[in-house]
């Protein structure tokens, strides 16, 4: 999750959108209004070690994003069944690319939204002894909730809405100060 709403937020979205089930295990959805990405820059996300965020030797110097290592989408799409949709601003035709255990198995043309959609379906699915050193659902949810709330904080210009299990869980509206968005997540007493 934290990979997949950086990412989303080096992608200037303004509005990220995370729906979570049985802590993440089952289902974990990331949706955002960033640029997104052409067919070309989604399979460069989608090989490991690789990474569109530097070009040069010099940025290693100058990195200014949350995701350069290139390692989430692949590190995710290698345990379990994903689904990414994509289209750069404005929008209108992108593309649809799904897969599981790290292999792609669908790449179609697809209408959509400006921005990029995540999701993740039965992680560890395919590595059983991974799958059991995850958390019960409640810890991994507190957990992720935890993280989230977080970068919600230190993004107040972010629209972030998580949803876990059909519940909303964290509603994080823009904010026009930081105090603003310490009132709505953590209440306006301690703001």
């Amino acid at each position: 999750v934290k990979e997949l709403v950086e990412n989303a937020l080096d992608a200037d979205a303004t509005t990220i959108g995370v729906d979570l089930r049985d802590g993440g295990a089952a289902r974990i959805a990331v949706a955002d209004d960033g640029w997104g990405m052409i067919a070309a820059d989604l399979e460069l996300a989608l090989t490991r070690h690789a990474t569109s965020k530097i070009a040069t030797e010099d940025d290693l110097g100058a990195i200014a994003t949350l995701g350069f290592r290139g390692e989430a989408l692949p590190a995710i799409g290698a345990v379990s069944r994903f689904v990414i949709v994509t289209s750069p601003r404005p929008g209108g035709e992108g593309i649809r690319v799904a897969g599981e255990a790290g292999v792609v198995s669908q790449r179609i043309p697809v209408p959509a939204s400006a921005g990029t959609s995540v999701e993740i379906s039965d992680l560890f699915f395919n590595t059983p002894a991974r799958l059991k050193f995850l958390k019960s659902a409640g810890t991994e949810l507190a957990a992720t909730l935890r993280l989230l709330s977080q970068l919600a904080l230190a993004h107040p210009r972010v629209h972030l809405r998580v949803t876990s299990n059909g519940r909303v869980a964290i509603n994080a509206p823009v904010a026009a100060s930081l105090r603003d968005r310490i009132g709505a997540l953590l209440g306006y007493d301690l703001a």
